[in-house]
């Protein structure tokens, strides 16, 4: 039987509606066909690693060990001869993150970047084809470059590595692995320690990172489109402005830049005005600025995966049952058929969205720490490339039913007090 939603939920979940990057009901949705410029040299062929900057690395990574199912891949500390920053790298799938933290107090870098953001995302890593390459067209172009290119070697042989700077204190490193045969990076070695508890979890079923969500401050969100435009020759892949994306009460811009293969998706978010604050500014607020939002994995079985992660302890956002009435509704005007149950869908709060040639499905946690910003989602696609908003009107619509019929229903004033509807 699912639990009824709390109010701290529900308030979240807006926060989710508010970032979700896709709509297909009417068709109002921008879509982009030109790929733009394609580098002469060199390509990004897939996100390589997210690394997190967090107060207490070893706890981090458990977390995500035992909630999410990832698995210790590699480490690097005091023991392996880092003695400035620990980091303990985990796995599942293709996906890796880092959780890294400062071992000495006078760390001024990152003390103040945990001061500012709390735990987050620090830089998003690319594997790439001619790092060289990349980075200097990206200078050409005026991209601030934090690391120029340099390699690093081991026994397992040697790679090069690269750094640029982009939205808000978020960074990209560029990772060129062909001549590297090792566990993940040179100076890492493997896990000090393997807790035998894990093995008899329930598999967390995640395969890779499907794309990251950046969000921006007011007015932010097209330079940084055009700062992966310019400098890394991303493409706008989709668009949708407040004039589409919107209920009453809240409003959103968002464009999704790519790669020319399309294998790397990056939505760039702004708040848009509405009679409720921002989700997005509330975002930024608790973040102290632009940063990474959040990151969906992708998965092959996403019934199976949530069952399993709930089973393991994960929290995920609830929405109420009203959503799904109005699904059935529309899906019965639909060509889209949806193979899984929709009875066990409700049951395990899973989000569908759809078009003419296929669907999504969707759902996302709450937020992996205790400011309100880094939240993560799982998706699963059949035949849709979208980015789960298609629902979002009915979906937000929904929400705001249930919070009026127990009298929640907040909006803002003009003078910007809070009103009880």
């Amino acid at each position: 039987m699912a639990l009824p939603c709390r109010s701290t939920q529900r308030d979240h979940f807006e926060a989710i509606v508010d970032t979700l990057n896709d709509i297909s009901e009417n068709d109002v949705r921008t879509t982009y066909t030109d790929k733009g410029e394609k580098h002469e040299q060199g390509r990004f062929i897939c996100f390589d690693h997210v690394t997190f900057w967090v107060g207490n690395a070893k706890q981090a990574a458990s977390y995500y060990c035992n909630k999410l199912g990832f698995e210790p891949l590699a480490y690097q500390g005091l023991e392996t001869g880092s003695r400035d920053v620990v980091s303990h790298a985990v796995k599942q799938g293709k996906i890796i993150y880092v959780f890294s933290s400062a071992l000495n107090p006078g760390n001024k870098e990152m003390g103040e970047h945990l001061i500012k953001h709390g735990d987050g995302v620090k830089d998003i890593a690319f594997t790439v084809e001619d790092c060289d390459f990349l980075v200097q067209k990206a200078l050409e172009r005026g991209a601030v470059i934090i690391k120029e290119p340099y390699t690093m070697e081991d026994k397992y042989g040697r790679l090069k590595l690269a750094v640029l700077q982009t939205y808000g204190d978020t960074t990209h490193t560029f990772v060129e692995r062909t001549e590297y045969n090792g566990l993940f990076l040179p100076g890492f070695h493997p896990p000090l320690y393997r807790d035998p508890f894990l093995a008899k979890l329930p598999s967390g079923k995640l395969n890779f990172i499907d794309h990251i969500v950046g969000n921006q401050s007011d007015d932010e969100m097209v330079p940084v489109v055009e700062w992966y435009q310019r400098n890394l020759l991303f493409h706008r892949f989709w668009s949708v402005d407040d004039k589409q994306m919107q209920t009453e009460f809240s409003a959103l811009r968002s464009i999704v830049v790519a790669n020319y293969e399309e294998t790397v998706k990056m939505p760039i978010n702004e708040p848009a005005i509405g009679k409720r604050k921002s989700q997005i500014k509330e975002y930024v607020e608790y973040y102290g600025g632009p940063g990474v939002q959040h990151i969906a994995m992708n998965t092959s079985d996403i019934i199976t995966a949530i069952r399993n992660l709930k089973e393991r302890g994960m929290e995920f956002m609830c929405v109420p049952d009203t959503y799904y009435e109005q699904l059935r509704e529309k899906l019965k005007h639909s060509k889209v058929n949806i193979t899984e149950d929709l009875d066990v869908l409700q049951e395990l709060k899973i989000l569908v969205d759809f078009d003419d040639n296929g669907y999504l499905l969707q759902i996302f946690t709450k937020p992996v720490q205790d400011r309100p910003t880094v939240f993560l989602e799982i998706i699963q696609r059949h035949n849709h490339q979208g980015f789960g908003a298609g629902n979002f009107k009915s979906l937000f619509e929904a929400i705001e039913v249930d919070q009026k019929a127990r009298g929640n229903l907040t909006i803002l004033t003009p003078n910007g007090e809070s009103k009880i509807l």
